[in-house]
């Protein structure tokens, strides 16, 4: 694992309680144990406090302006086919900003796989109401509290294609690790909603003293086996949600297209 980390890069910056560390050392563990070979491996981030993990692991890396990782990362596989690339990105950042990117990607089912850090604010920039932030939450900008229905990612992402789709959480590392070893191996575009904690920001203003207190809230909030379980409505459902390799991969259509019009001329 730790030939994949930039370790002259740590301690990282992360505030203390976090739970971004704990989603970064997953997709390390995940890159390792699916194989991917970190010479054909490209991490792609854009903005925001979870875009500071691709600086930390000793692969292909780049830092991109805010909301267009998941576009420059489709730039790069676009041109290089051959090349695992790895999105990660916060809520702010995907859903937000760069929502039309993340929309159009999926409905490609270019092979991306995307890693949303999902800590349900801007962490980065002093804790600003985000896309994911629930109803009632308080923030920098909502200190009364949050009037607007908050995305669930995962059905944005059913909705607009997307033919690999899962949700788990930092407070549940080993379901976190199936998760992203899944999307990890998928042919297409995979999207996990990695849920997080943020103490400083979102944490402090909503009730919670420590990160413990907010690992606690995610277990007793979230549910496993959706698929056979009786579903908790008031809970989030944890899991994979879609799972379909019989859509075309984008770039392979893509070359397969310019190759035949190239054989006509």
């Amino acid at each position: 694992m730790e030939q994949l980390l930039r370790n002259e890069k740590l301690p990282h910056i992360w505030c203390p309680g976090c739970g971004h560390g704990t989603i970064l050392s997953s997709v390390v563990r995940c890159i390792k144990e699916v194989g991917l070979d970190p010479k054909n491996t490209v991490v792609v981030s854009g903005i925001g406090c979870s875009s500071r993990a691709p600086g930390y692991m000793d692969l292909y890396t780049l830092h991109t302006t805010h909301g267009r990782a998941i576009a420059f990362a489709t730039g790069v596989k676009t041109s290089s086919p051959h090349l695992n690339v790895i999105v990660l990105t916060g809520d702010g950042d995907s859903l937000a900003i760069g929502g039309n990117h993340l929309i159009h990607a999926a409905r490609r089912n270019i092979d991306l796989t995307v890693i949303i850090f999902n800590n349900s604010v801007y962490g980065m920039t002093s804790g600003q109401n985000s896309p994911s932030s629930p109803v009632d939450s308080k923030s920098a900008t909502t200190p009364f509290g949050n009037l607007e229905r908050n995305f669930d990612a995962c059905k944005l992402a059913m909705g607009a294609g997307a033919t690999f789709v899962a949700r788990s959480g930092s407070a549940h590392p080993f379901h976190l690790d199936k998760m992203l070893a899944q999307g990890l191996k998928h042919k297409g575009f995979s999207i996990i909603d990695a849920l997080s904690q943020c103490t400083t920001f979102y944490g402090r203003r909503n009730g919670f003293k420590t990160a413990a207190d907010m690992l606690r809230w995610q277990k007793d909030n979230t549910q496993f086996n959706i698929s056979t379980a009786k579903m908790d409505e008031n809970k989030i459902p944890l899991g994979v949600f879609e799972s379909n390799s019989s859509i075309p991969e984008y770039c392979e259509t893509y070359h397969r297209f310019i190759s035949g019009i190239k054989e006509e001329e």
